[in-house]
């Protein structure tokens, strides 16, 4: 049977990891694709090749063999190469069996800048995509599965259906379309279509494509992919609703059926306190006692007071999406609680200046660095006692995970992925269940982020309780293996929906 044996899967996402990345996506396009390989499945991925990287670096190869493609983008053809390289497993150090095809066109491509407001956006990743099918047909490889990510890649279902449906190299080829966050959806003007060289029929008089008199190319996916999926169970519950739907809610329950969550998974390779090599002391479960010389050695960076008070970290980009607007309303209360406060991020220019203002008012309680610091971002995982993420909206979210593996208890909104994966402990203490991981609050609001906060202080001084919290986050699994083997069935599924239609 088709389902039983390995699949051919071509992975088409905008950024990844290490090549490029401005958030979760590159995380996901860089560790998925290598543990779908492990598993026996043969995976090629495609990417844009910007200019923010550099070719020696990561060992690019032009491939000659391939040689110039001339894609059809606005009414012009426009020339695309390609180059390659291994995908680099998740063990440090190691090459995967993972080709990586870049799609290489320095007129859209070399802006020093992933994402664009220029006014050929729509037309920029019109060509990746185009260009994506174009390399597939000259390598002659017919992929089991095409797996698209975004609006980027979005209208590659629709393509192979019009644009290329003449061609029997993809008669078989199902589609997977992933939501990584819908606010983002591309939305542009009818003239996108016609760029694209899709029928008027698609975009015209409520055509699966269009949108408030626009193309929408989002919603063209969640009407053409096989199956639609997003990156955690709640988060697909969520997108159900006027609420959390972006305008997209209408359209996924139409395909509800063919919709699914699943969680993200993270690398343990990178991010484990057995292992990291961003901090100083490593430990385990069985020295998590060891965990204090990280807090210690941070208070110290930051010439904070050395003592055993709470120490609270955050990492996240300063804007309202990340709960700063709620926090900004309790944050005189949050400066009067008797702890210490570690600050990484940056965003929008009002919550940075709180920050730079606190700082320096409470120069015993907090430290801020505003800006990017990865090895900053695993010390605070390591030194700190409490991880604070109280987003509006979180589709998968992955700092709350990396906290749990670092006994680092999160405090976090009830939300997307983060309610997934972190089990509040007094509501779980009310049912007999000592299993709780941290703490959440659901109502979108400062005072039940201040109340959680509260709750969380108290019980640090709970040894015993809060040992157990640890613990119990410690061992929890979210590695990428259980997260691939469910992409799999997913695929699975994609097949099987592709040979009814």
């Amino acid at each position: 049977m088709r389902e039983s044996r390995p699949l051919k899967v071509a992975f088409v996402a905008s950024e990844v990891y290490p090549y490029a990345k401005t958030g979760g996506l590159a995380d996901v396009s860089g560790s998925l694709p290598a543990e779908l390989s492990s598993l026996g499945n043969e995976v090629k991925v495609f990417m844009p090749k910007y200019n923010t990287f550099g070719e020696l670096e990561h060992g690019l190869k032009y491939r000659w063999d391939i040689g110039e493609i001339p894609v059809r983008v606005a009414g012009r053809v426009v020339p695309v190469h390609v180059h390659t390289a291994m995908l680099p497993n998740n063990n440090p150090g190691e090459e995967s069996n993972v080709e990586v095809y870049f799609v290489d066109c320095p007129q859209y491509f070399h802006r020093f800048r992933l994402y664009t407001n220029d006014a050929d956006e729509d037309e920029r990743f019109i060509l990746f995509m185009k260009g994506v099918i174009e390399i597939l047909q000259r390598l002659q490889w017919a992929p089991d599965i095409i797996h698209c990510n975004d609006w980027q890649t979005a209208l590659i279902p629709l393509l192979l259906k019009d644009n290329y449906g003449w061609d029997r190299l993809f008669h078989n080829t199902a589609t997977v379309f992933t939501i990584h966050n819908i606010a983002y959806q591309g939305r542009f003007p009818k003239s996108s279509f016609a760029k694209a060289e899709i029928r008027e029929e698609y975009y015209l008089h409520g055509g699966i494509g269009e949108y408030q008199g626009g193309v929408n190319f989002l919603k063209t996916a969640i009407y053409t992919a096989n199956v639609i999926n997003t990156v955690s169970e709640n988060y697909a519950r969520e997108l159900l609703t006027p609420e959390y739907g972006e305008g997209m809610h209408e359209y996924l329950s139409h395909r509800i059926n063919d919709f699914y969550g699943i969680l993200n998974g993270v690398d343990y390779n990178v991010w484990n306190p057995e292992t990291d090599k961003y901090i100083p002391h490593n430990y385990s479960i069985d020295s998590l006692d060891d965990k204090k010389k990280n807090k210690e050695y941070l208070l110290e960076h930051f010439n904070l007071p050395a003592d055993d008070k709470p120490l609270i970290g955050m990492i996240s980009r300063m804007v309202d999406q990340k709960g700063f607007d709620i926090m900004a309303y309790v944050i005189n209360d949050l400066m009067n609680l008797d702890v210490r406060w570690i600050v990484l991020g940056s965003g929008e220019k009002k919550y940075e200046d709180m920050f730079y203002y606190l700082a320096g008012k409470y120069r015993d309680r907090i430290a801020v660095y505003i800006g990017y610091n990865n090895e900053l971002a695993h010390l605070i995982e390591a030194g700190a006692d409490i991880f604070l993420m109280p987003s509006k909206f979180e589709p998968c979210g992955l700092n709350q995970i990396y906290s749990m593996k670092y006994g680092t208890v999160p405090v976090v909104r009830k939300t997307g992925g983060l309610a997934d994966t972190v089990l509040d402990w007094n509501e779980y203490l009310a049912q007999g269940k000592e299993t709780g991981t941290g703490y959440s609050f659901r109502d979108y609001n400062g005072h039940a982020l201040l109340h959680s906060v509260q709750r969380a202080i108290h019980d640090y001084y709970l040894k015993d309780v809060w040992r157990k919290i640890q613990i119990n986050g410690m061992n929890k699994d979210y590695s990428w293996r259980r997260s691939a083997e469910k992409y799999i069935e997913l695929y699975k599924k994609a097949l099987k929906n592709n040979s009814n239609v």
